[in-house]
């Protein structure tokens, strides 16, 4: 198992920036703090992701951040990025590790218990699970799943876990304390009017 040093997960949406160019968003995030982002951009055709995960590699080695694409292993190794996050609809963990190698992080988005256990079973380095609160962005996942369900998922795997869904200042420490390694979110810094000081308050409230 690879080591995650991040306690903030940045997950992109272009959809949700105002208008606003994802680039300047992430490079706003990473002024911030941000030291981990999440490539999700599941409409893109391979070449137009492949070009976005361009430029965004670049953005974050100027900022020594990490960068994860969303299911598309060929993509991340096209850049270099730093790993990938997978689904219960993406390559099995095995496959992507034999594509990817030993150094890459493997993240896996888990819904379940039982989800958590076969990641951690299967070779993942850390896992998402949620949502943990209500949002509109993971509504079609479930209802939200609470701290509650949350803290036996910690309690349950050694793997790092990120909670994700409806995660804001507000709920952030609260979070934390169930024993998370960090978060996962969008909309609190993407959507956020000045994504610097949403990722340094989140940062903050993490640490604090």
């Amino acid at each position: 198992m690879n080591a995650v040093d991040f306690d903030l997960y940045l997950v992109t949406d272009r959809n949700q920036t105002g208008g606003r160019d994802l680039l300047w968003v992430l490079q706003q995030a990473l002024d911030g703090g941000v030291k981990a982002i999440q490539l999700r951009e599941k409409d893109l055709s391979g070449k137009d992701l492949y070009l976005l995960a361009e430029k965004i590699c670049k953005l974050c080695q100027v900022y020594h951040a990490a960068l994860f694409v969303n299911d598309r292993v060929d993509v991340a190794l096209a850049v270099d990025a730093a790993g990938v996050q997978l689904s219960k609809t993406s390559l099995p963990v095995a496959t992507a590790r034999a594509l990817l190698g030993s150094q890459k992080n493997i993240g896996v988005s888990t819904h379940a218990l039982q989800e958590a256990k076969e990641a951690e079973q299967n070779g993942a380095d850390f896992i998402l699970f949620g949502p943990v609160y209500f949002t509109a962005s993971k509504a079609a996942y479930g209802d939200p799943q609470g701290l509650l369900t949350l803290k036996t998922i910690v309690d349950n795997v050694s793997l790092p876990v990120y909670a994700i869904g409806g995660i804001i200042p507000e709920n952030t420490k609260s979070t934390k304390n169930i024993g998370v390694r960090g978060v996962a979110l969008i909309s609190a810094i993407v959507s956020a009017e000045s994504p610097k000081k949403a990722a340094e308050q989140m940062l903050r409230e993490l640490r604090s």
